[in-house]
């Protein structure tokens, strides 16, 4: 599966909402620095979709705001 993901950091608390237009919000706790924000990314849609962080990957925009990931089927 595939998803395309606007990340908004410093947020006050770590969310993921799919909007309208089918793609997704994620609100995250964690600054732009040092990959925080990617792990912390990793770890929200992992726990969303009740995976292992081992199968979801950043496949494009790692150092930009909008991202897609992929989460892979057991």
């Amino acid at each position: 599966m595939r998803l395309q993901v606007k990340v908004k950091p410093n947020a006050s608390a770590s969310t993921l909402e799919r909007q309208t237009d089918g793609t997704w919000l994620a609100r995250l706790r964690a600054p732009p620095v040092d990959g925080k924000a990617n792990a912390e990314l990793i770890a929200l849609v992992a726990r969303h979709f009740g995976c292992r962080k081992s199968l979801v990957s950043i496949e494009s925009g790692a150092t930009g705001r909008l991202k897609r990931i992929s989460v892979a089927v057991e």
